[in-house]
């Protein structure tokens, strides 16, 4: 059952990427994600002050076609079998059933002429057609009838089903605010949120969706963040937190100060991800696609042969009901259970998924991550909360304050956890000081100059790179530890504490449960993810490492012949999320690189939501086979009794749109789905 008018027609690229749709889903693709996050939602307004009588005849608007169509098959099958009236014979009675197929059949017969001129001359259209007015041609008009009357009862399921499977998208667009009340010039203006610019301030009251990403100007406001990360526990924010486009305030007025425009603001980029996610093709859908293609011509010539060949090999042949078990076979052969549900499925799948706060980028990832027995997992972030604290501070040869202000000078420059917490705990000492060359060195520390002295502050390794020499058994401190040499002399070392996450031990727990190997990766310590690793269970666990050894490590562990997913958060975790098979990136606090290369995000950096992702994939491509064989087991058997003269067009019927709908129903099932 897919639509094929001029303006409803997809096309796709080589990497399975829609380039072209229907008006009504293109709200549904990147190519229009633009114009969507710009502007004001005018036609939801519109709607809101439609009346509702007004909406109730939209609603039923497509229906009557079908709704007058069965009236008159009915009345024309009492005539036909109960009451048999005398009139109701030759001409009145072929008038009767042409005036019943007309409001259903004329629409399928343009849809046909209209893929007769693109050249599709093979298309679904084109089958119930000639399969109907073939039933027409040798007086089984009730059967033509009841063909079409029953393809497009299952025209109307289909458009109902994918109705429902968008609604998770649509209610995300919904959550795009119209307005944001702007402080301006000393004044409140009322702006579309296109309209305000990075460093504006703006106030949101108790109940409305803050409209862009910001930093919160007031001591302290609670939030909904159920639009972004698909969990409702209130987030309580504190001033100079951030706080995210899509979020609900629930309590006090807040200001905030925006740091992104509109359009670039998460809530923006997850739309635009979820939308591009729809257009993505997995090989399933690819291949069915094609399948189609080769295979509707197939049976056509195969009907012809099944009215042309007996006459050359059976006695007393006769036309009527050759021709009968052809049309018999033409309408169980259309692929339409397979063309719509199987995309339904995978559109359900994403659907899901992103209630759940996890973002597909495409039907293609849920295939890939069924197909996953390894998880690799970054340490910082990803199993831990990423919010360190310092613990302890031991300066060697120089006073503890003065090795805080530079270290925090130094720290300053990055946006590493570590860096954060010393600059966090060491507050505003240096900012009178000169910080001049600084460079980040990936996986050892930072190094600058800052009022003329030379800093390093880092790892066990950066100290040895620059040969410098210290009595530190840093291997035997379970924390994390930042090790400082100020003019090429060991000065001292502070310790820091990341905690576990909640539900890092669940996430693990469900993997081993889904018989799936647990690896983490990390540049931290070897003592460090050695403790982590034991308190998690995971099964194997590796430390001191660079961004190359992690890229390493997961070749080695593909080259096991396992299918890998990485789980990371940070700019160096950007690398191997693009070698696994599946490259899951943790999108609260992670890094821009790391969710713009992820095939999957998790919003709310919630580790248990990775088996979660994996068990909807399960599940999507369960009920996507369950489908496949449903509709070719089914038509089979009906294929082989049509030829034989042993199925009517009732049964075809059936085979046909029976099927469909039972695949519809079964893939609407994935939205009511418990993960």
């Amino acid at each position: 059952m897919i639509n094929t008018d001029p303006n409803h027609v997809h096309t796709y690229d080589a990497q399975g990427r829609m380039t072209c749709c229907s008006e009504e889903e293109k709200i549904y693709t990147k190519a229009n994600a633009t114009d969507l996050l710009n502007e004001p939602k005018e036609d939801n307004n519109k709607i809101k002050k439609s009346s509702s009588s007004e909406q109730r005849t939209n609603t039923w608007k497509p229906y009557f076609p079908a709704i007058i169509s069965f009236a008159i098959l009915i009345v024309g099958i009492g005539l036909d079998y109960y009451f048999k009236p005398r009139f109701f014979t030759g001409y009145v009675r072929l008038i009767w059933y042409i005036f019943a197929y007309l409001p259903v059949g004329l629409p399928v017969m343009k849809e046909a002429v209209e893929s007769i001129r693109k050249g599709a001359f093979f298309s679904e259209f084109f089958l119930m057609s000639i399969a109907t007015i073939g039933a027409f041609a040798i007086k089984q008009y009730p059967e033509g009838v009841a063909v079409m009357l029953f393809y497009a009862v299952g025209e109307l399921f289909q458009t109902a089903a994918v109705r429902k499977a968008k609604r998770s998208i649509k209610a995300l667009l919904d959550v795009r605010p119209d307005i944001v009340t702007v402080i301006r010039n000393g004044g409140i203006k009322s702006l579309s949120p296109s309209e305000v610019s990075i460093g504006e301030t703006i106030q949101v009251k108790p109940g409305e969706k803050v409209a862009l990403d910001g930093e919160l100007i007031s001591e302290m406001s609670s939030f909904n963040t159920s639009a972004l990360t698909g969990e409702s526990k209130p987030d309580t924010k504190r001033k100079g937190e951030k706080v995210l486009a899509g979020m609900i305030n629930l309590n006090t007025v807040a200001e905030i100060k925006v740091t992104a425009l509109f359009k670039d603001s998460k809530l923006s980029r997850i739309l635009e991800m979820v939308q591009d996610a729809t257009a993505r093709k997995s090989p399933t859908q690819l291949f069915i696609t094609k399948f189609a293609k080769v295979y509707t011509p197939i049976v056509v010539y195969l009907a012809i042969a099944i009215i042309i060949v007996p006459y050359f090999f059976v006695s007393g042949y006769i036309f009527s009901d050759w021709l009968y078990r052809a049309l018999i076979f033409l309408v169980i052969s259309c692929p339409c259970a397979l063309v719509i549900s199987i995309p339904l499925g995978y559109f359900g799948g994403i659907g899901l998924a992103s209630r759940k706060g996890i973002l597909f980028k495409g039907s293609n990832f849920l295939d890939a991550i069924t197909f996953v027995n390894a998880v690799v997992m970054d340490k910082t972030g990803t199993l831990t909360k990423g919010v360190f604290e310092v613990q302890k501070v031991i300066a060697q040869n120089i006073d503890e304050k003065e090795l805080l202000k530079y270290v925090a000078a130094l720290e300053s420059k990055s946006t590493h956890p570590v860096a954060t917490a010393v600059v966090q705990y060491t507050g505003n000492v240096f900012q009178n000081l000169k910080i001049e060359v600084v460079e980040e060195i990936p996986g050892l520390g930072m190094k600058g100059k800052i009022d003329g002295v030379e800093v390093l502050a880092g790892n066990q390794k950066l100290l040895d790179k620059f040969k410098i020499k210290n009595n530190v058994d840093s291997e035997n401190i379970t924390d994390t530890i930042v090790l400082v040499a100020i003019n090429n002399q060991y000065s001292g070392y502070i310790t820091i504490a990341d905690e576990i996450k909640e539900d890092a031990k669940q996430a693990v727990e469900q993997l081993h449960q889904l018989k799936i190997k647990t690896v983490m990766l990390s540049g931290d310590k070897q003592s460090v993810v050695d403790k982590v690793a034991k308190e998690l269970k995971i099964d194997e666990a590796y430390g001191d490492l660079f961004p190359e050894n992690k890229v390493e490590k997961v070749e080695r562990l593909k080259k096991q012949k396992l299918k890998v997913a990485f789980a990371g958060d940070g700019v160096n975790d950007a690398p191997v999320i693009a070698l696994a098979d599946v490259g899951i990136g943790m999108g609260g606090l992670g890094s821009d690189a790391a969710i713009e290369i992820a095939d999957i995000v998790i919003q709310n950096d919630q580790p248990s939501k990775i088996p979660t992702a994996i068990r909807i994939g399960k599940e999507t491509r369960k009920v996507v086979w369950q489908n496949i064989s449903l509709a070719f087991g089914v038509k089979l058997i009906v294929l082989v009794l049509g030829a034989g003269g042993l199925a009517t067009l009732w049964e075809a019927v059936f085979a046909d749109v029976g099927v469909a709908l039972l695949a519809i129903l079964n893939a609407v099932r994935i939205q009511r789905m418990k993960v």
